[in-house]
């Protein structure tokens, strides 16, 4: 039981920082790291012939160094005396690969700013979603927030802690590098759409599982069940073959529309609609969706650790 108290008592204290501090900018942060690590690759391998294949190297060299890294790391710190060490460096790596916190206090951002002017609204969401903000309506900034709210609760929250139960926080800390490499050069632009193709399919593999499961979540913690119909039904719409089940569930929970076309580096990408009521969307909405991912944060800490405690008892 020692290995799986440890793994508990530093996902207890990752999670608590992650509530309490969210992503402090004066923080170093191993993401921005990476993101460092994939613009430089990115620059310069990104050009000329065999993009697909370039960038297929680089995305699979990076995610095997940062798993190699971090299991290193982690066994290095089991023997004894060190072995004190791992609970805390644990503790700071699952800190690190949860993002609840952070964006929900943007997307409350978002809100407040729309209702104080169009323009701040398009500059406060701009900061967390890929489209093109300069032309959206206040009515499209509010549902880029609540699907970007959506779409990070299982990127930001369920899915690491998915793999956190799989192979502990060395494959945690990996799935961050598949889904930053796919936030940078995943889109299907002129400009991505070769080299970016094959982490973008690793992350749709990264992704299946939890992406489902959080759905599952989001409508069993609304006590909205019923809904299984349409997250399945909406859910497979969307261009990604994983984002749309979350913003599905949070669609029908709200009981109002997500999707349709935006514009990504210049071009414009249609997607489809998820849901049918085009209503206009309100804080209330806004609060009631933090609610939700609140709840599944909290159902999901507890699942993770009545899995832990199962298997180490029946070991």
């Amino acid at each position: 039981m020692h290995d799986a108290l440890i793994l508990i008592l530093s996902l207890l204290i990752g999670w608590l920082l992650d509530l309490l501090l969210g992503d402090p900018q004066w923080m170093p942060h191993p993401v921005v790291g990476f993101g460092k690590m994939i613009a430089y690759g990115e620059k310069r391998l990104n050009k000329g012939r065999h993009r697909k294949l370039k960038g297929a190297l680089m995305s699979i060299v990076l995610i095997v160094l940062t798993f190699a890294v971090t299991w290193l790391i982690c066994y290095s710190l089991t023997s004894y005396p060190l072995s004190s060490l791992l609970s805390p460096l644990s503790s700071i790596l699952i800190f690190f690969c949860l993002a609840g916190t952070t964006l929900i206090r943007e997307v409350h951002e978002v809100f407040r700013a729309v209702d104080r002017s169009l323009e701040e609204g398009r500059a406060q969401v701009a900061r967390i979603v890929g489209r093109e903000t300069s032309e959206l309506s206040a009515q499209e900034i509010r549902t880029a927030a609540l699907e970007t709210l959506a779409e990070n609760l299982s990127d930001g929250v369920v899915a690491p802690l998915f793999w956190l139960a799989v192979g502990g926080v060395p494959a945690m800390v990996t799935y961050k590098m598949v889904n930053t490499l796919d936030s940078m050069i995943g889109y299907r632009t002129g400009r991505y759409r070769d080299f970016g193709c094959i982490a973008a399919r690793i992350d749709d593999v990264a992704n299946f599982l939890p992406a489902r499961l959080t759905a599952l979540l989001m409508v069993i913690c609304a006590g909205k069940p019923q809904l299984a119909g349409f997250v399945h039904r909406y859910g497979r719409m969307h261009a990604s073959p994983n984002s749309g089940y979350p913003e599905a569930a949070l669609a029908g929970i709200l009981n109002c529309r997500f999707g349709g076309p935006h514009r990504y580096f210049g071009e414009l990408i249609d997607k489809p609609y998820i849901g049918e009521n085009d209503r206009p969307l309100t804080s209330a909405d806004m609060h009631k969706a933090v609610r939700i991912n609140r709840l599944v944060e909290i159902l999901s800490i507890i699942i993770i650790i009545a899995i832990y405690c199962l298997i180490k008892i029946e070991l």
